[in-house]
């Protein structure tokens, strides 16, 4: 079954392009997608061009919506598989080091002095995410032990003070307007993505993805225990700090520009797990394509179900919860 994995995969990536393509409010026939995609690179034929409004929401709005929708759902799920293997959990996920509510704090406190579209609200959104996770990581290797246990908790500490920091912010926020805006993006969004929007946060994913896989054999080994990593030569403090910098970039890169986005990187490691096994040079290229796979077609779903867009936190929610219990209760009979 193992060899028809990727094809599989690939096949469902590539319809689920298709997919976002086709569906949306404003209907565009696939004949009219190739005749724009062919127009934009320069093959011009005999048949009648699309209209110039077609051309306008497939190449500004749609396309740029899709492509940020993968780059999100492969950095958020990359980043989950790093941190199961990095604290030996398989419920961690890309907020457990404080990214999520350090990004989260930092867009809220800008969307107060700034609309929500200013490139200022992702920056303090990027800036206080990564802050967050250094200040968790400053504050484990303070500690005299230095476990993993210790970074988890060090991880909830900064979190629990953000999330504070967040509802103070709410609580002084213009219930008219600040709020209604602070709310909205929490609930996360890729209304706002364009071309702009998108570069930083695909290269930063394709450039850590890249680097994760090509030492994911070190991943291998310190998912086991520390004894066994150090006896194989394994310098734990300094690996461990390369995967959380690297995972903690893709994820407040991906929350600067969409929001709060929950479960996929939680879930889609272990669908990936059951698809290739746990090797992580194999696992980390499928993470990111199941990802990007699945996080497309719920955006698809909550653009496209009814007239107003759902939030992304809660389709990722809707879905994401119920699989979860179908892993827990298919263990407990295994």
């Amino acid at each position: 079954m193992r060899k028809t994995v990727p094809a599989l995969i690939i096949a469902a990536f590539v319809a689920a392009i298709i997919i976002a393509l086709l569906a949306g409010r404003y209907p565009i026939s696939p004949i009219d997608i190739g005749k724009i995609l062919l127009s934009e690179l320069g093959i011009e034929g005999n048949w009648q061009p699309a209209t110039q409004e077609m051309q306008s929401v497939l190449i500004r709005i749609r396309l740029p919506r899709i492509l940020l929708a993968l780059v999100v759902g492969a950095s958020l799920s990359v980043a989950g598989a790093v941190f199961q293997a990095l604290f030996r959990n398989p419920l961690a996920s890309p907020d457990l080091l404080g990214a999520t509510a350090g990004a989260s704090f930092g867009a809220v406190l800008a969307l107060l002095f700034f609309p929500p579209l200013s490139p200022w609200v992702s920056l303090s959104s990027f800036a206080f995410g990564v802050a967050a996770v250094l200040a968790a990581y400053y504050m484990a290797a303070k500690s005299r032990d230095r476990s993993t246990s210790v970074l988890i908790l060090a991880g909830i500490v900064v979190s629990s003070v953000f999330q504070a920091g967040i509802s103070i912010l709410k609580y002084v926020a213009d219930p008219y307007n600040e709020l209604q805006a602070i709310v909205f993006w929490l609930m996360g969004s890729f209304q706002a993505a364009k071309w702009d929007t998108i570069f930083w946060p695909l290269i930063i994913t394709i450039v850590c993805t890249t680097l994760i896989t090509i030492v994911g054999w070190r991943l291998n080994i310190m998912s086991q225990d520390d004894e066994q990593a150090l006896s194989l030569g394994i310098d734990i403090a300094k690996w461990r700090a390369f995967y959380i910098i690297t995972s903690a970039l893709m994820i407040a890169v991906c929350i600067a520009v969409c929001g709060t986005v929950g479960w996929v990187g939680l879930v889609v490691p272990h669908i990936a797990r059951f698809l290739v096994g746990p090797e992580h040079r194999r696992l980390i290229i499928v993470t990111a394509f199941v990802g990007g796979t699945l996080m497309l077609l719920m955006d698809t779903t909550a653009r496209s179900l009814f007239s107003s867009e759902i939030p992304i936190s809660i389709m990722t929610s809707v879905i994401g919860a119920p699989f979860l219990g179908y892993l827990v209760l298919s263990q407990k009979r295994g």
